[in-house]
């Protein structure tokens, strides 16, 4: 979603295969496992379409739940009733297994389900959540409303945007232009 914070967000995944490229470019899904959930898609259009909507669904409650959080406030039932909707489809497989180097959580999940590549993404909201860095988390401060979260790791956690080639950058400019504007 562009300019979620904006009094006209603009929703950019409108349709299952939008939301396929999205897994893709996030690393969620690979080339050859999005090209499983569009051939399935196209036989399952029903279940696209609730894939779709889950998503969307997932994604607005993980953002009103760290709003809550970075307002301090208590995040509402319904939100943590949809992670949690998630995580559950999730963890049913999970089982301890043991590999060369070190004990890791292994999921057992079902392949052809058209929203699976939305698990890890719950799960990893969840584990920020339960972390520390979850204080970390902050909201772009551009004033058009862009909205987009995200985890400050700089060193005095000090981040004002979402990225400073975009909207901070912009920012600067508009100072700088408001700046030469007072002294001509």
């Amino acid at each position: 979603m562009r300019w979620h914070a904006s009094e006209r967000p603009d929703e950019t995944i409108r349709s299952y295969a939008d939301l396929v490229a999205w897994a893709r470019a996030a690393g969620v899904a690979s080339d050859r496992s999005a090209r499983h959930f569009l051939s399935r898609a196209k036989e399952h259009t029903a279940d696209a379409d609730l894939a779709l909507t889950r998503a969307i669904s997932l994604r607005e409650a993980i953002y009103r739940i760290f709003l809550a959080l970075m307002n301090d406030t208590p995040a509402q039932r319904t939100d943590l009733d949809e992670l949690n909707g998630a995580i559950s489809r999730l963890t049913g497989g999970v089982r301890l297994v043991q590999t060369r180097e070190e004990f890791a959580w292994e999921w057992r999940v079902d392949d052809d389900a058209l929203d699976s590549f939305l698990w890890p993404i719950a799960l990893s909201a969840v584990e920020l959540l339960l972390s520390e860095d979850r204080r970390w988390v902050g909201q772009c401060a551009d004033d058009r409303g862009c909205g987009w979260l995200f985890l400050d790791t700089s060193k005095n956690h000090s981040r004002r945007w979402c990225d400073m080639n975009d909207c901070g950058n912009r920012a600067k400019q508009r100072r700088l232009h408001e700046r030469r504007q007072r002294t001509a």
